[in-house]
């Protein structure tokens, strides 16, 4: 079963609440925007604790070190395939022209034998809920509104 962790931003505005989100990179994703975002997150394996996975992900999916601060549990979901996902919600104030995303490496286009480099995250961006719940990973939703919950 593979695992994922991640932690979600969030921060209280003259608009409400608001949380950050990142669009999935690479060429799968570049013309979508609903269930295109995500939470900052990466797989962990046996040997890693979802917590260490969750701030070692974000410094890799961001390129930037996790911020510190009280860590809420929003626990897990089940993804579409079947992927379990850990997260935590830690307010912070981050601005998104800072991040300077990870990369990875594909066969793009498919069968042509060329290897392209995609960034994990092609934006990242502050989104109050209801837009947030919108264009979110359709599982990952449940995290925005145990964080509704936690911050009512």
């Amino acid at each position: 079963m593979r695992t994922s962790a991640g932690l979600l931003l969030f921060r209280h505005t003259d608009q409400g609440l608001e949380v950050l989100l990142g669009h999935m990179g690479g060429p799968f994703f570049a013309r979508r925007d609903a269930g295109a975002w995500t939470v900052p997150k990466g797989e962990y394996g046996p040997g890693e604790s979802a917590w260490d996975a969750a701030r070692r992900e974000f410094q890799e999916e961001l390129g930037l070190p996790p911020p510190d601060g009280e860590a809420v549990e929003l626990g897990e979901v089940r993804q579409t395939g079947g992927k379990i996902v850990t997260v935590w919600a830690v307010a912070a104030d981050l601005d998104p022209a800072a991040v300077v995303p990870g990369t990875f490496r594909m066969e793009w286009p498919p069968r042509s034998g060329r290897t392209q480099e995609f960034p994990e995250l092609d934006r990242v961006e502050w989104l109050g809920l209801d837009r947030a719940r919108a264009v979110i990973v359709k599982a990952q939703s449940a995290f925005l509104d145990r964080l509704a919950e936690h911050s009512g």
